[in-house]
């Protein structure tokens, strides 16, 4: 056999990190069927609950009777259209900046700004916690990559001194398995001193960070000069799909003209862009679904703190508990489900070897019953469990 795949699949089965995809049966939400399961769910990114809101799917369901299903085509043929640039200009508005782009994902998004932006003899920086689109869009780039000590401005500075050519530095906002922050003001000055530009990826942050749901940018009062590049995406408090670039005219325009996944990709449904539109409103108007998803995080944090188990420092609907083998994170995931409550385990390579955890997401749409639900079971959960589970 060419490729040996089965012995592959059984080495990650033997190190308990073989993954299985649940099947949801309902719409994402709080409350949810998975795998014939009722189940209250704590682990779907959609922050503030909007996913399955009766206003944003009736913008969609208009959108569909309007524009149609598909984009037919690349935005640069035949395929932007009305309600795609309606989008780019609220987002633009959203974030403080000239111009938005508006990218089919994630992903796609940061490969396409740093490969766009940099390439051989230029220098990549990036934090170790980094995504993975973030990671491969580094190696990709064919620039120069390193990778600085986590959330160390130090690091960075060290790195910086020794970068050629164009220098970006690229990091998350808000760590997808942590639920940090980046220490944005300090890497900000860091790259500053040396003249490169600062990448962010807030993914996790739009909607749920800043006075106005704007991310950490906001939150730190930073602006285009601070952070040239700044990435979002539509999958998370937004609650559709898709993901846009914002920054200067200039930028915008040398994504259109350089950035391959942008280029060469057929354009998001149009009624995926209504959708968002009307997301977008509601985030922006309906400032209680942050209000009282800081609560829910709070009352969270401190009933885990009571139980006595290991929290990572996070602010944000992002709420990890790490118990250290993937044995006992998945077997603690297994004893939550047992009991009614869906908790993801997190394994490597997802996150460092030694560090398995659970991955507790908050929303908007959880009441407080919920959360002190989920505390009294994740306590009965780790009782069940022997000690030394491994």
């Amino acid at each position: 056999m060419f490729l040996n795949l089965s012995a592959r699949l059984a080495e990650r089965r033997d190190a308990d990190l073989y993954r299985r995809r649940p099947l949801l049966e309902t719409p994402q939400g709080v409350n949810v069927l998975v795998d014939g399961q009722s189940l209250l769910a704590f682990c779907n990114n959609d922050y503030l609950g909007l996913a399955n809101h009766p206003q944003v799917i009736e913008a969609f369901v208009q959108g569909a009777r309007q524009w149609g299903v598909g984009g037919g085509a690349s935005h640069l043929v035949v395929g932007h259209s009305t309600p795609h640039h309606q989008l780019e200009e609220a987002l633009a508005a959203f974030t403080g900046r000239p111009r938005a782009l508006l990218m089919s994902s994630g992903y796609m998004a940061n490969l396409g700004a740093v490969t766009a932006l940099v390439g051989q003899g230029d220098t990549v920086l990036e934090d170790r916690l980094n995504h993975a689109s973030l990671l491969d869009a580094g190696l990709l780039s064919g620039a120069r990559f390193s990778r600085y000590l986590h959330n160390d401005a130090a690091s960075l500075q060290s790195r910086l001194g020794k970068a050629v050519g164009d220098t970006l530095v690229v990091t998350d906002g808000v760590f997808s398995m942590d639920g940090d922050l980046a220490e944005l003001p300090a890497i900000c000055a860091a790259a500053r001193q040396h003249g490169a530009w600062v990448m962010v990826d807030d993914a996790h942050g739009f909607g749920c960070l800043g006075e106005h749901g704007g991310g950490i940018v906001e939150h730190f009062g930073l602006n285009t000069e601070d952070v040239p590049v700044l990435i979002g995406t539509l999958g998370k408090a937004f609650g559709t799909a898709g993901a846009f670039v914002a920054g200067s005219e200039e930028l915008i325009e040398s994504l259109i003209q350089f950035a391959r996944p942008y280029i060469y990709t057929t354009s998001q449904p149009p009624a995926v862009a209504c959708a968002t539109l009307r997301s977008l409103e509601l985030l922006r108007e309906e400032v209680w679904r942050r209000v009282h998803l800081a609560r829910l995080i709070v009352r969270f944090r401190e009933g885990v703190s009571a139980i006595g188990l290991e929290l990572m420092n996070s602010p944000t609907p992002i709420q990890p508990i790490v118990v250290g083998s993937s044995a006992r994170a998945l077997a603690l995931s297994a004893a939550l489900r047992e009991r009614g409550i869906l908790v993801t385990a997190i394994r490597p390579p997802t996150v460092p070897r030694g560090t398995a955890r659970l991955r507790v997401t908050l929303c908007a749409a959880h009441t407080e019953a919920d959360v002190d639900r989920l505390l009294e079971t994740l306590q009965l959960a780790v009782a069940s469990l022997p000690e030394s589970h491994d």
